[in-house]
């Protein structure tokens, strides 16, 4: 393997039922993070005849920021912020859970009646230390509010964070960059982004790095302080994600946390406030017009 990759990270099929199967790379045995990404997910593509759909249950989160980005389909999104929200292609969810919050995920009620594939990239950011307990919130950024700009060729969208003098709209934790490329047949690309820590998923098409070639579904870590090239002979779909090493995390279920310590009270708190029917005053409550959630995963 070259030298300027550190790991190849293979995807891992998961069903998370009713036929709904994503890919997940990170976490991985060998890298739990590149920067401050924790959480690395592609959904689908899903084919939903009309009729059905993704249903993701109210379950919590703290220490962390989801990430929704799509390439086809529509998600809504339910918080315990008060969002009642529609994602569609090219427009980014950012969920802060900070302390604690709690949110659905499902299919819109037009989309349900007449079927949709659903196609994207899921992701968690951990936040740093000094941000695990901030107040919950939520950004929705439209497609129009993102930078687009060309670069060797290659149409590229900046998500999150900045990358080659591009600044995304969303507020962030620590150092960041997320980027959506569309690699035209025999494109080539320095890979000189300014962050510490960089990684490579190939969504489809063919790529090579340094000379090694990516599989689809898979990621590359790329070595710090190195510029591999990177190019595709027929096309290809990346995303491209990094920043700062913020330091380890734990992970259970949905938490990320500095310490074991936060987790087991996370767990606790859930299971209580379940047990107590999510009463108004507690860490974890329901969104408004949901009344059923996912319960603590036996250990």
């Amino acid at each position: 393997m070259s030298a300027m990759i550190e790991h190849i990270i293979p995807g891992r099929a998961k069903d998370l039922g009713d036929g709904f199967k994503v890919r997940r790379v990170l976490p991985f045995a060998k890298r739990r993070m590149v920067g401050p990404f924790i959480f690395f997910d592609q959904m689908g593509p899903a084919v939903f005849a009309p009729g059905t759909g993704m249903d993701v249950r109210p379950h919590p989160h703290i220490g962390l920021a989801t990430v929704t980005y799509l390439f086809d389909g529509a998600i809504r999104h339910q918080d315990t912020v008060g969002i009642d929200a529609v994602i569609r292609p090219g427009d980014v969810n950012w969920m802060t859970a900070g302390h604690g919050v709690v949110h659905s995920e499902r299919t819109p009620p037009e989309e349900r009646a007449s079927g949709q594939t659903l196609y994207g990239i899921q992701t968690w950011v951990a936040l740093p230390e000094a941000d695990e307990d901030v107040e919950a919130g939520f950004q929705h950024a439209a497609s129009s509010e993102m930078p687009a700009f060309e670069r060797n060729g290659i149409d590229f969208r900046l998500i999150l964070g900045t990358a080659w003098g591009h600044e995304g709209p969303t507020k962030t934790y620590s150092p960041i960059f997320y980027l959506h490329g569309e690699m035209p047949a025999g494109s080539v690309l320095p890979l000189d982004i300014e962050h510490e820590e960089r990684a490579i998923y190939l969504v489809e098409g063919d790529l090579k790095i340094d000379g090694e070639e990516l599989e689809a579904g898979s990621m590359a870590a790329i070595a710090t302080g190195t510029t591999p090239m990177v190019e595709t002979t027929q096309g290809a779909r990346i995303m491209i994600c990094g920043g700062a090493n913020i330091g380890p995390r734990h992970i259970y279920w949905n938490f990320v946390a500095s310490s074991p310590e936060r987790l087991e009270q996370a767990k606790a708190d859930w299971a209580a406030a379940a047990e107590a029917d999510f009463p108004a005053d507690g860490r974890f409550q329901m969104p408004a017009g949901e009344n059923e959630h996912i319960p603590l995963p036996a250990e």
